[in-house]
């Protein structure tokens, strides 16, 4: 049991910090374009609070966690020059160890309420 968990321990903070360079790769001007807005996308929504599918649904809820997020890292991981991914992935695991910033969280969420007002706008204007 004690092996598992260690593992599972593991495997997040391997997500966790693949996100970083992913979201470190969107911004290198070495990533092609597509890869970049792929990467951005993987790496805000890996980021967000808001999911596509609430945690509170029974079992679909937690669908996103598990297979989404790590299947559009391992996209996005596969699309980036090895050396450009090494390189961010080196650097995320630095910045992993620094403390979280509540600041970019409320940032993060003021942008999804943004979004989400802006195309509840356009809808009801349509």
């Amino acid at each position: 049991m004690g092996h598992l968990r260690a593992r599972l321990v593991a495997w997040a903070h391997s997500i966790k910090r693949d996100t970083i360079a992913v979201y470190l790769a969107a911004r290198d001007s070495r990533v092609p374009w597509p890869v970049k807005a792929l990467a951005l996308a993987v790496a805000a929504y890996a980021i967000s609070p808001i999911d596509l599918i609430p945690d509170f649904v029974p079992v679909l809820g937690y669908l996103d966690d598990l297979l989404i997020v790590p299947l559009g890292l391992w996209l996005v991981i596969r699309l980036v020059p090895a050396g450009i991914m090494d390189e961010h992935r080196a650097t995320a695991a630095a910045m992993a160890d620094r403390p979280t910033s509540r600041t970019a969280a409320v940032v993060i969420v003021a942008i999804w309420m943004a979004a989400a007002a802006a195309l509840a706008w356009s809808l009801l204007a349509a």
